[in-house]
């Protein structure tokens, strides 16, 4: 988002030059900057003690391809927070171990991805009303199951994933 009035007091903003920061957007009757805001996400690919990773269908985001469990941080939670919370929330399982892989700028929506890789303790599947359906996946099996774009989040964790686990 990017602000042209003052969410404060709803003076039209002006531009001020801040350091390295360049011009931005600033409100000479409050006295500060007011850059632009954008959503963030966490997106985690979630595998068990076997390996096998799980993948969601979730015909809102698409009908074509699979997702990994993702939802949008809230003010005040941490990403890992978010995370844990979002995989108990969507599919039932319980971290036991968390790994932060990357940020990534997901351009469709305009918002930051922090993803990770989360093991879990492999209860029965528990799925949200957000999910379609969730199955678990040998890893040869996922890279043909989600999108094949290159800025796609999942696919850039999936690719990773298989990296760390040539084995497999």
């Amino acid at each position: 988002m990017h602000f042209k009035y003052c969410p404060d007091c709803g003076a039209l903003l002006s531009s001020r030059v801040l350091g390295d920061e360049g011009a931005v957007p600033w409100c000479d009757g409050c006295s500060r900057p007011w850059f632009d805001m954008f959503p963030v996400a966490v997106i985690a690919l979630v595998y068990n003690r076997r390996g096998e990773v799980l993948l969601l269908r979730q015909n809102y985001i698409s009908t074509e391809f699979h997702n990994l469990v993702s939802g949008y941080v809230t003010p005040g939670e941490d990403a890992e927070t978010c995370a844990r919370r979002e995989i108990m929330e969507e599919t039932g399982q319980e971290v036991e171990q968390l790994e932060l892989v990357l940020t990534n700028w997901f351009p469709k929506k305009e918002m930051m991805m922090i993803g990770f890789f989360a093991r879990v303790s492999d209860r029965p599947l528990r799925l949200s009303s957000e999910v379609d359906a969730a199955a678990w996946h040998h890893p040869s099996e996922i890279a043909s199951l989600l999108s094949p774009r290159p800025w796609s989040t999942s696919r850039i964790l999936a690719s990773r994933f298989l990296d760390r686990n040539r084995d497999c």
